[in-house]
């Protein structure tokens, strides 16, 4: 779901790493690549990532 509206917002990981470190949440761009690639995270991560890029609907199908 983060990677689907990162394209869809014409994002790059470097850009969330920036959008996360301006929300207060410090991660290096190869972390949030392997956490993103292996899907494995928090529910909490989810929600930052989505706050953090401003996604405040987002579509299921």
């Amino acid at each position: 779901m983060i990677k689907a509206e990162l394209k869809r917002r014409g994002l790059s990981y470097a850009d969330l790493v920036g959008k996360l470190a301006d929300i207060g949440v410090m991660d290096s761009e190869p972390n949030i690549r392997n956490k993103l690639s292996r899907g494995k995270f928090t529910a909490v991560f989810l929600v930052q990532c989505l706050e953090a890029i401003g996604a405040n609907v987002v579509s299921i199908q």
